[in-house]
């Protein structure tokens, strides 16, 4: 565990160093959360109440979500394309070499990763959001750690549909299709565009049952007290954890049929 926990911390110091990338993704956070605000706004001044939420929480929605953005690569970025890289190249052979578990060591960059972009472009746009805007932030501090091991359970969600995503590059060779196939069913069934309760009746409810929920808007829910509560957000954590694990497994199995017998582009 120790080679896993230097990985992670090696993952954070990596993203630490691009100070002037991060500077530059907490402007355009901020930018964008301001213009989906004022939007958000007008649209919730229309139709209160939708999708269960009030304006201020609806606002909250906004500005958590910018926050949770870059630390969930859920508009791009994170380690699949790297992978895919080095699937391409044939630099994977030396990853395998490694005395370390491949899915592992993934993730656990990843995570380190993902912390930074928490810290680094998170904390900002959101200060922002609430000095501009009434935000219903919660004052109930287990509340906050409840949000926060939500937070990581849809970080780990994130991380397992990347890499089965990195994977199939075995197979494809480039990942570029897959990944805009990807980028865009995260962007619209993880909440990122509008919350998922928004979507009506059946199709909602399904939306709602897929993985990608887990990556935002469960997080938020938690945060906001839809699951308020020991039980409730005891459930919610638990969808995460059947979906972390589900999706685990499956990354486990298909980079077991990718790592059967590969060979290396050039001989």
């Amino acid at each position: 565990m120790r080679l896993y926990a230097a990985v992670a911390a090696g993952g954070f110091r990596r993203y630490a160093t691009y100070g002037t990338a991060t500077a530059a993704g907490v402007f355009t956070n901020t930018v964008f959360g301001f213009i989906l605000a004022y939007t958000y706004a007008a649209l919730w001044e229309e139709r209160p109440g939708l999708g269960g939420y009030d304006q201020a929480q609806a606002l909250t929605f906004v500005w958590v979500s910018q926050s949770l953005l870059a630390a969930g690569a859920l508009i791009g970025g994170g380690f699949q394309e790297e992978l895919q890289e080095r699937i391409r190249t044939g630099d994977i052979a030396v990853d395998l070499y490694r005395p370390a578990d491949l899915q592992l060591w993934w993730l656990a960059a990843d995570l380190g990763r993902a912390a930074f972009q928490l810290l680094g472009r998170g904390v900002v746009p959101l200060l922002a959001g609430a000095l501009v805007f009434e935000l219903a932030l919660p004052s109930d501090p287990v509340r906050w750690l409840l949000f926060l091991v939500s937070v990581w359970l849809g970080m780990v969600v994130g991380f397992a549909l990347r890499f089965i995503v990195g994977l199939v590059t075995f197979w494809l060779l480039d990942g570029a299709g897959v990944n805009m196939v990807a980028l865009l069913v995260s962007m619209f069934c993880s909440g990122m565009l509008l919350p998922l309760t928004v979507f009506p009746g059946a199709f909602g409810e399904s939306v709602r049952l897929l993985p990608w929920s887990a990556m935002l808007q469960v997080p938020l829910d938690v945060l906001l007290g839809t699951h308020a509560g020991a039980g409730a957000a005891g459930r919610a954590l638990g969808f995460q954890v059947v979906w972390a694990v589900v999706l685990l497994g499956v990354g486990r199995l298909v980079q077991s049929a990718a790592t059967r017998k590969v060979v290396v582009q050039g001989g």
